[in-house]
């Protein structure tokens, strides 16, 4: 069955979980299943759980891992509400690929190509908040800290002043007409579209991104076993940086102020330590046969107290 998504850092992700117990592998964020059936593949030990709340990835996906089924569990919703409940026991390995799948950026129906004719964004079909919602009824402010904010958007003042001159007079109906707004405000001239971040700012709303990784990255605090490991990849600053940190907070022994004079926590409250120092990312020949791998960072950790 041929997969419409090239899972990003594969050798590298399964080299993560070298040495995981016998038990239960939760993939955060399933899409086509292209990291899943890799992992199932290599370590036949291990049982599979799949989250994802796009209907179409979660249709695509039963079918690919039909082979396995009699290993293989599959749940809508999104990571950060659908983890926590999991009664599936021990949770030994977790991934989670932040990035959105090539299907989504590749339908034009799905309103997040630059091309496209719509103006959706949303990863679940089902769910109310759109792109269009978004960008023609958010106020100044609003708009204004999204794309400050989430797309770190250094003219993201006159960005907003663009979407808001344009929608006074008609609504912006699809993502093409937003994109070259954004090609106005800021002509090509860089690495990258002058629309792709104030579209990841955007998608981040419509998807409330940065509060799932946050609300995972908890579920994991509170519910980790001993010798699990996790690893998640991430495709910017924003999403790196919350793993990042929630990772060195989970290695740090002393947990002591840092105005204190002396130790009094005892120095032995990490967690667990991370597999390497710094984030994996793609090989050269990994580029070459997908370029969108090219902002991938993998970073992985290895919990050795319990929770």
């Amino acid at each position: 069955m041929q997969t419409p998504h090239i899972p990003v850092l594969l050798e590298e992700v399964l080299d993560s979980f070298d040495g995981v117990g016998e038990g239960y592998f939760v993939d955060c964020t399933l899409g086509y299943a292209g990291h899943s059936v890799a992992i199932l593949e290599r370590y036949e030990r291990l049982r599979h759980v799949g989250i994802d709340r796009d209907d179409e990835a979660l249709a695509f996906s039963k079918e690919r891992l039909a082979p396995y089924s009699n290993r293989s569990s599959l749940y809508k919703g999104t990571f950060a509400e659908v983890f926590p409940t999991l009664k599936e026991t021990p949770i030994v390995a977790v991934l989670a690929d932040f990035g959105v799948s090539s299907l989504q950026l590749d339908k034009k129906e799905r309103g997040f190509s630059f091309l496209s004719e719509t103006l959706d964004m949303r990863m679940d079909t089902t769910s109310k908040l759109t792109a269009y919602e978004v960008v023609n009824t958010y106020s100044r402010e609003s708009l204004e800290y999204i794309f400050d904010a989430y797309g770190e958007i250094s003219a993201y003042k006159k960005l907003t002043t663009a979407i808001l001159e344009a929608r006074a007079h008609t609504p912006i109906n699809s993502a093409k007409a937003l994109s070259e707004i954004a090609k106005a405000v800021t002509p090509f001239g860089g690495k990258i579209h002058p629309a792709t971040l104030m579209f990841q700012a955007i998608r981040i709303e419509v998807n409330n991104e940065l509060g799932e990784i946050e609300g995972l990255l908890d579920a994991l605090e509170r519910r980790h076993i001993k010798t699990q490991a996790v690893s998640l990849i991430s495709f910017h600053s924003l999403e790196d940086r919350l793993v990042k940190n929630r990772f060195k907070k989970w290695s740090q022994a002393c947990i002591c102020d840092s105005a204190a004079l002396r130790c009094t926590c005892g120095g032995k409250n990490a967690l667990g330590k991370t597999l390497f120092s710094k984030p994996k990312t793609a090989s050269a020949s990994e580029l070459k046969i997908n370029p969108r791998s090219r902002s991938a960072k993998l970073r992985s950790f290895r919990f050795t107290h319990e929770c």
